[in-house]
């Protein structure tokens, strides 16, 4: 359940970029090019925000299914496991960035790494202690 508020939340937080712009883009870490295009009026950063809102959302209905709190949903253990591993991947990624590449480039891409990595064991937690419930029924 805390999986699914967690990306439920995130979700909310890209929302919020589009509501209140280009602040708050540039506050959590959208790449400034795409930022400054939005300001001249390109809208290719609006539709990546929505995209990634709605990846966010399905994930937290994924992890709220995983919970219990409504029907399962279609390769709901598979899913899940995707999303942790998924979340867990981004959150690993700024160790490899840091060695071979000139990133990161500030304390945002840090804290964000470490609780995107939160964010997948939160989901791992969850897999762990539920995955006895997920037994499949006889068809």
């Amino acid at each position: 359940m805390v999986g699914g508020i967690l990306s439920f939340l995130a979700a909310l937080l890209h929302i919020g970029c589009i509501a209140f712009g280009p602040d708050w883009f540039r506050f959590f870490g959208a790449p400034e090019p795409l930022v400054v295009a939005y300001e001249n009026g390109g809208n290719r950063l609006i539709w990546m925000t929505i995209s990634i809102t709605l990846v966010l959302t399905v994930w937290g209905l994924y992890a709220l299914s995983g919970a219990g709190l409504f029907r399962r949903l279609p390769l709901l253990r598979t899913v899940l496991i995707i999303i942790a591993a998924i979340y867990v991947a981004r959150g690993l990624f700024l160790i490899p960035a840091i060695v071979y590449v000139p990133y990161p480039e500030g304390a945002f891409d840090y804290w964000s790494s470490v609780i995107v990595l939160l964010y997948g064991l939160v989901h791992m937690v969850g897999i762990w202690k539920s995955w006895p419930d997920w037994k499949r029924k006889p068809q």
